[in-house]
């Protein structure tokens, strides 16, 4: 970028966070346009006799009225009234119009009506047309309809266009206002579904530790009964409680974090063990049943996972595929694969339906829940996720599981 582009546009910054210097700028541009005006050009014949020639009191109230337009946005009203009492002495003294004034007025009649409310740039308007007629009038020689005609024109179109660009911008502050309060809402939403959705992965996962405290605390009382005829048996035992309890102490530090409301305390009864992957034969039969066409692979060697990561990867197959039955149509086919390697899990699940859109608005009475329940659930457990339309047509789901804790 040249010196030069990036002096105007610092330029132009600097005016637009200072719009009273700039409409300053605006006025000395005026007068710097328009004085010349008032010594170069020679009044029409018959029309030298009535009116004063230049001096230094006319230059003053010409000064006087463009400067006003400093304050057209500020005090848009108040510079109109100015430049009107400006006309009216002009007129009583004899001085000729010039372009200055008149251009002063024009802008300060557009201002008005872009910068103030209806009831003040109607009488603003008000107050312009009849200096307008007044001064019409009140010019010497004859002045057919069309002059008439036109200047009335003339003003009232600048005010038309200065109320029409101030509705248009309350509409577009009106818009960005309510696009900046959706934002917040839909923040607010995200933040309401985090919460139900760490409330309800902390009401699965306490079955998956209870039942692990349950396991130590029936081996803890077998190893203390065969303590003392049995040690091996006790050693046995023990070990057991070591493994277990390792596994429950990786499931407590997961949840840690989840664990932030009390608002499902009610839920303490729902003991019932929770589905797993050695599961997904009977959903994809249930998934069958409604029509969709669903086929599974298991790629590598079957390695029986951590019991969080089992849930987890049975509920987000099971949100996939219930996000394609609602959106995918009634002849898509699905694909669930599982591969299996030395460290991790992967997860795939695959349609080729036309619910793309749908699926990413999901324009459900929760909108987005089902998405976000499964970025929570896979990195809960420090896995990676990737959700969005398949390579072909469809949508897909892509999630890896670190098998080690």
């Amino acid at each position: 970028m040249s010196p030069r582009i990036s002096g105007l546009r610092t330029c132009r910054a600097w005016l637009e966070a200072r719009p009273q210097a700039a409409d300053a700028v605006l006025a000395l541009a005026l007068l710097l346009l328009g004085l010349p005006q008032l010594y170069l050009e020679d009044l029409p014949r018959g029309l030298d006799v009535y009116y004063a020639e230049t001096d230094l009191r006319h230059l003053v109230v010409i000064v006087a009225m463009t400067m006003m337009l400093a304050f057209r946005r500020t005090r848009p009203l108040a510079a109109l009234c100015v430049i009107v009492a400006g006309w009216v002495v002009l007129t009583v003294w004899h001085y000729p119009p010039s372009i200055p004034d008149f251009a002063a007025y024009l802008v300060a009649v557009y201002s008005v009506a872009a910068h103030r409310g209806l009831a003040i740039s109607a009488l603003g308007g008000l107050v312009a047309l009849v200096a307008l007629n007044g001064f019409l009038v009140a010019f010497p020689g004859e002045l057919g309809i069309m002059s008439f005609m036109t200047d009335n024109a003339l003003v009232i179109g600048l005010w038309v266009l200065g109320r029409n660009l101030r509705l248009r911008r309350a509409y577009f502050a009106e818009l960005e206002d309510r696009a900046a309060r959706l934002e917040r809402a839909r923040g607010t939403d995200a933040r309401a579904a985090r919460v139900e959705e760490r409330s309800r992965i902390a009401r699965e996962l306490h079955d998956v530790v209870a039942h692990h405290v349950s396991v130590m605390t029936v081996q803890a009382g077998a190893a203390r009964r065969i303590l003392d005829r049995h040690p091996a048996g006790a050693r046995e035992a023990m070990t057991t409680i070591e493994e277990v309890g390792r596994t429950a102490l990786s499931e407590m530090r997961r949840i840690v974090g989840v664990l932030r409301t009390e608002r499902d305390e009610s839920a303490g009864g729902e003991l019932a063990p929770q589905p797993g992957l050695g599961d997904l034969g009977e959903l994809l039969d249930h998934v069958r049943d409604t029509g969709l066409s669903v086929q599974l692979w298991v790629e590598g060697e079957a390695r029986t996972p951590s019991p969080g990561v089992d849930v987890a990867a049975f509920r987000l197959i099971q949100e996939a595929l219930t996000n394609t039955l609602k959106h995918a149509g009634p002849q898509a086919r699905a694909w669930v694969r599982l591969r299996y390697t030395g460290a991790d899990l992967t997860v795939e699940i695959e349609d080729d339906g036309r619910g793309t859109a749908t699926i990413m608005a999901d324009n459900g009475d929760r909108p987005g829940h089902g998405l976000v329940g499964m970025y929570e659930r896979v990195a809960l457990y420090g896995g990676e996720l990737r959700i969005g339309p398949r390579v072909g047509g469809g949508f897909g789901v892509r999630a890896r599981f670190p098998l080690e804790a």
